[in-house]
């Protein structure tokens, strides 16, 4: 009779630390040396247990892999290989401040068209004033050389 294995799958977050430098090292294909130097050049920044042993996350093993094309396969030196990772963080940042102001655009076009439909609104309910004379007050026209009857007609003196 065969005995059943039982796979148990767990998921971490992949900028959790769990891989000791000689598991990172052989999953990003490089001497364990070489990760010790590019942390200590901060292109990488492992966590640390609490006895100080060096834990990478699976972000980590991606990014030493992107190091390792950049200097094997494209040839840049560290230096090079640093700026283009500040670049991309400049260039992330920039994108989240587009992102936030194309948001707050749209908020202001939408508040724009509302306003836009109030002002139509408000356009419409205006009468035409045509001009017909001057403007007197109720209360000053008995003192008018003429009178104003109850009919609306006038009197005149």
């Amino acid at each position: 009779m065969m005995a059943r294995r039982r796979i148990t799958r767990v998921e971490v977050s992949a900028d959790r630390g769990v891989f000791m430098i000689s598991v990172a090292a052989e999953l990003a294909e490089m001497h364990p040396q070489t990760l010790r130097m590019y942390e200590a050049r901060g292109l990488i920044e492992p966590k640390r247990s609490p006895k100080g042993t060096r834990l990478y996350s699976q972000k980590d093993v991606n990014r030493l892999r992107r190091i390792q094309e950049m200097t094997a396969e494209l040839g840049m030196n560290l230096a090079g290989v640093e700026r283009v990772f500040e670049l991309e963080q400049q260039l992330e940042s920039m994108s989240r401040k587009v992102a936030a102001l194309q948001k707050r655009a749209d908020e202001l076009g939408a508040e724009v068209s509302r306003l836009e439909a109030i002002r139509r609104e408000l356009r419409a309910e205006i009468v035409p004033y045509v001009r017909g004379g001057e403007l007197v007050r109720h209360a000053d026209l008995h003192r008018l050389p003429f009178g104003i009857s109850s009919s609306g007609g006038d009197k005149t003196r």
